[in-house]
């Protein structure tokens, strides 16, 4: 353990270690609003869920195995690793000659992503003592927070086209950003952070992280996409989506077995069977699974809400989550600072996921008719119950274990997390999907669409008779497309029929539009019930909680203690 550094030290090093989680983070979501311009570009469509889920799986996987890895070669050098391949996968992401290379890219861009991931919550129980550790745990949090809002606003402003210093931004900045910031942090990481040696020599299981890693990434393309990424082969070989996923399910059965077999034999396993044997942990990634399906589910959700009910665009729907990320960042700080006063965290997670459990609640008593104020209340509360929730559950794992074991801990309670929040979206995007073709009824044969049929530029939105087309063509930038084509065709109409075509086409508009409103907003409604389910089930898993009392540090072992 590293107590003995000056406070300055340890500053400079968090401060290095958080700016790379902040990239991290905010690479997650600042894509999302560049991924239109970069299939605009690259006329590549059908690549569309590749820009994403190869970033998903490399992140995915690489996050327990360089969690186990830090634990046998030191904190500095993966976190040196991590930030040096996420900076040159951002930059030759933004370089990308085509689909293919910027896929590529990505997934390099993803390994370091995870790298990053899994050591920066675990530096802290290097630098710390798990007493102080509290109000490090909820800065991160706040990161995190801070770069859901910050993403999509950033991803949107500098796609749209900005003038710095002479030159005009795209999509290719969203990847530039990250260069500099990375470059600093990996000289100032290189220059402050301390190397830590073990004195056994090290031995890497690679049968163990080679099944993990084929088990991982098989069980993100089983949830994440699959219809679309298999389109050739389900199309080739006759196949359905059920029958491929229940084969690649089944696949991922047989590979945990093997994996199981092989770590029990293993001398320096990458997730240890003893962690399974400690009560805490099992309900702790119990608790981190079901914490990530939960969550995703209600900052993916309101943000759609947001642009379905209030006409917001992407930008102005991030903005309109400020409520939900401020209380995550004031509770997140603040329960991290009160944990290291009085060394007890247990209280904090049971009050943080009660709130949390009945804001997820009232989430599912939004309608159309709704007022964004409403909504924002409840976004407060379920954001100062979740700001709780985030920073707790890594200070509750690390204080189970010794410090040569708090990578591998610390990035297994990531990993479960992560794998609660992709099976979450999977989940919820088909009961989303579900939820509104049944409450549409027989919305194919509404005047609006038939008109549409006939409008070549629907064809650039999607099939009409896909769920989510229907919900794109409610979207602003689909209405002011169809509309200004719209307007066209009716231009060659003489007065006053031209009028009242163009009122007429109007009102098929908005009665569309609310139909489509309030179908979202029903199927809506059973996600977050579903969620707040999850949430009380975590909820009971954190109350079976034994505390352990957080370990304070000797006085010899922290000058300059905070």
């Amino acid at each position: 353990m590293h107590h003995h550094l000056t406070l300055r030290s340890k500053l400079i090093i968090m401060i290095s270690v958080m700016a790379s989680l902040f990239l991290v983070a905010l690479d997650q979501t600042i894509i999302a609003t560049a991924l239109g311009k970069i299939v605009e570009q690259f006329n590549a469509f059908d690549s569309l869920s590749w820009v994403v889920t190869a970033y998903l799986v490399t992140t995915t996987i690489t996050v327990p195995i360089a969690g186990k890895l830090s634990d046998l070669f030191g904190r500095r050098i993966m976190l040196l690793i991590g930030v040096a391949v996420f900076t040159i996968g951002s930059l030759s992401s933004g370089m990308s000659g085509n689909i293919t290379e910027l896929i590529l890219w990505r997934a390099l861009q993803g390994i370091g992503g995870g790298i990053i991931t899994a050591n920066a919550f675990t530096i802290v129980g290097d630098l710390f003592a798990a007493r102080e550790r509290g109000k490090w745990q909820g800065l991160i949090g706040a990161v995190f927070g801070l770069s859901s809002v910050v993403g999509p606003l950033l991803g949107g402003w500098l796609t749209d086209g900005q003038h710095i210093v002479g030159l005009v931004t795209d999509w290719r900045w969203a990847f530039f950003i990250n260069v500099p910031v990375g470059v600093v942090a990996f000289i100032l990481i290189s220059m402050y952070s301390p190397t830590f040696r073990h004195a056994t020599k090290p031995s890497i299981d690679y049968l163990g992280a080679s099944i993990l890693a084929l088990a991982l990434g098989t069980l993100i393309f089983a949830v994440d996409n699959t219809e679309t990424i298999f389109a050739s082969f389900l199309s080739s070989t006759g196949m359905t989506v059920g029958t491929l996923k229940a084969m690649m399910f089944g696949f991922v059965a047989i590979l945990v077995v093997l994996f199981v077999l092989v770590e029990r034999k293993a001398k320096q396993p990458i997730l240890p069977p003893l962690f399974f044997k400690n009560r805490n942990f099992v309900l702790i990634m119990s608790v981190a699974m079901l914490f990530g399906s939960a969550f995703m589910g209600s900052i993916l959700y309101l943000t759609q809400f947001n642009q379905q009910v209030f006409g917001a665009t992407p930008t102005q729907s991030g903005l309109m989550l400020l409520p939900m990320v401020g209380g995550i960042m004031v509770s997140s700080i603040g329960a991290g600072q009160i944990i290291s006063r009085i060394g007890r965290y247990k209280i904090f997670m049971q009050v943080g996921f009660v709130v949390a459990t009945i804001a997820m609640f009232f989430l599912s008593t939004l309608t159309p008719e709704s007022g964004f104020g409403y909504e924002a209340m409840i976004m407060i509360a379920l954001g100062l119950g979740m700001g709780v929730a985030m920073p707790v559950i890594n200070l509750a794992v690390q204080n189970e274990f010794e410090q040569s074991e708090l990578g591998a801990a610390t990035s297994s309670s990531q990993l479960f997390r992560s794998l609660g929040s992709t099976i979450g979206i999977a989940v919820f995007g088909a009961m989303l999907t579900s939820g509104i073709v049944a409450h549409l009824g027989d919305v194919q044969q509404s005047a609006y669409l038939q008109t549409l049929k006939k409008n070549p530029a629907v064809s650039k939105i999607g099939d009409l008779n896909d769920a989510n087309t229907i919900l794109s063509l409610n979207m602003p930038d689909a209405k002011g497309l169809i509309t200004s084509s719209a307007q066209k065709s009716f231009a060659q109409i003489h007065e006053p029929v031209r009028t009242s075509v163009t009122k007429e086409f109007k009102a098929q508009q908005d009665q569309f539009a609310d139909t489509v409103t309030h179908a979202f907003s029903a199927s809506l409604q059973r996600i977050f019930l579903v969620a707040a389910g999850l949430m009380i089930t975590a909820t009971i898993g954190v109350f079976a909680l034994k505390e352990r009392p957080l370990r304070s540090a000797k006085p010899t072992e922290t000058p300059g203690e905070m």
